[in-house]
């Protein structure tokens, strides 16, 4: 089961910025047609980087393709001002080659069978052409960039003007993605991306303002200077997203130990990892919450393994309160020493806590845990082989509101369930 595609995925949004791309892309092509192209060597050599960014685009958070290279390489198209250049491009020219400089680079990875995303793609193209427009708002095309301070700083300025332009759009069109996709409440969607925004896309900004900055002053020999750091930023990101996926690795197949063992049924720790993940979208955990949630379930059941035998099918909840209070101590003291899983060991910890006894008098414990608690009593109640249906299992957690279980937590599964969730 693959927990990283949990929530309904619906095609409203992304057939509308489709549509958006595909009709701006088709208007700007017609008036470039009209009006020709200026400076093709300059057009063919960003187009060129933004293709080949697009190529050796790659996943970060799981949930998103990127793609430095080519997000820089287009912005800095965008924003080409300056004395090397006789003519800058027009609006409808820049949002023409980045166009189809994107689709050039998309279509060898569908080609190849590699992972791709139109949408996202598209999504990066919108962004850059409300940069071109806001950069080409405040400095106009016959802006005199003579090198000194008092022409120099206008242009800067600007271009960092286009940079955030870009990456305000971009993280309302993606916060608007995530809420529908995972019904997550748009404030928290949106911080969410603005917080990427600031920690990854301010990077590839920077990097497109280099490029703008050193091409426009002196010509087609910076190109091959600035792609460096950008060719470095392109190979951490992708350590990065290698040592994410092979630390996820790690955590499921820890968590399968407990399946083999004969402790929890087949699939029951991604089936509550799945429930869980939905919960914490509803009431807008951060990623790094998220994170740590989503581990916190699949490794709940690791301290069963300590105990004498196995619950009959997986049911934890058939054992003592004490047994299941063991079990927990021992699973959060197991993972506390990989020596990085402390936050998720502390999760697992109090995940069998009552909440009259624990959290509610306790702020210390993290909602976390009640999510957790929660998500498994909803599992062995409607999982595989359980039986009973979503609304008879709702009654039956109902009757632990506020002494078994969160409150705040059950009302968020009531609005999980009530969307049409399904393991």
């Amino acid at each position: 089961m693959d927990i990283d595609r949990f929530g309904t995925r619906g095609p409203g949004s992304g057939l509308i910025i489709l549509f958006a791309g595909a009709a701006l892309g088709l208007a700007a092509f017609l008036v470039t047609l009209r009006h020709g192209i200026t400076e093709w060597s300059f057009a063919i050599t960003f187009g060129i980087l933004i293709a080949i960014g697009e190529m050796v685009q790659f996943s970060v958070d799981r949930d998103r393709n990127r793609a430095p290279i080519a997000t820089s390489a287009a912005l800095g198209y965008a924003m080409l001002r300056g004395p090397a250049l006789g003519i800058p491009p027009e609006l409808a020219q820049i949002i023409t080659v980045v166009g189809f400089a994107t689709i050039l680079g998309v279509v060898p990875r569908a080609i190849a069978g590699l992972r791709w995303d139109i949408v996202v793609s598209t999504r990066r193209v919108l962004s850059v052409a409300c940069a071109a427009a806001a950069f080409s708002a405040l400095i106009p095309d016959d802006h005199s960039w003579d090198r000194t301070w008092g022409t120099s700083l206008p242009v800067v300025l600007a271009m960092l003007a286009g940079v955030l332009t870009a990456g305000l759009v971009d993280a309302l069109i993606g916060a608007g993605q995530v809420t529908e996709r995972l019904n997550k409440p748009f404030p928290a969607a949106l911080r969410d991306e603005l917080v990427v925004m600031g920690r990854i896309g301010m990077a590839m900004g920077v990097g497109g303002v280099l490029l703008a900055a050193s091409t426009s002053l002196v010509g087609l020999w910076a190109p091959p200077l600035v792609v460096v750091p950008l060719l470095l930023t392109q190979f951490a990101f992708r350590r990065f997203a290698s040592a994410q996926r092979t630390y996820r690795t790690t955590v499921r197949s820890m968590a399968r130990s407990t399946e083999i063992a004969g402790f929890s049924s087949p699939g029951q720790n991604a089936r509550t990892a799945s429930l869980a993940v939905a919960i914490g979208n509803d009431l807008g955990l951060t990623p790094a919450r998220m994170e740590a949630l989503e581990y916190a379930a699949l490794l709940s059941g690791v301290g069963q393994l300590a105990l004498a035998d196995p619950s009959p099918g997986g049911a934890s909840l058939l054992r003592s309160r004490e047994e299941r209070q063991q079990a927990a101590e021992i699973g959060a003291s197991i993972i506390e020493r990989s020596g990085v899983l402390d936050h998720v060991a502390e999760i697992v910890r109090h995940s069998n806590d009552p909440y009259r006894h624990g959290r509610a008098n306790n702020s210390d414990i993290p909602v976390e845990s009640g999510i957790v608690n929660v998500a498994l009593a909803y599992e062995q109640l409607v999982g595989e082989g359980n039986g009973q249906t979503p609304g008879k299992a709702m009654e039956s957690i109902g009757l632990g509101i506020g002494a078994e279980y969160d409150p705040v937590v059950v009302e968020s599964l009531r609005r999980v369930v009530g969307r049409g969730f399904r393991f």
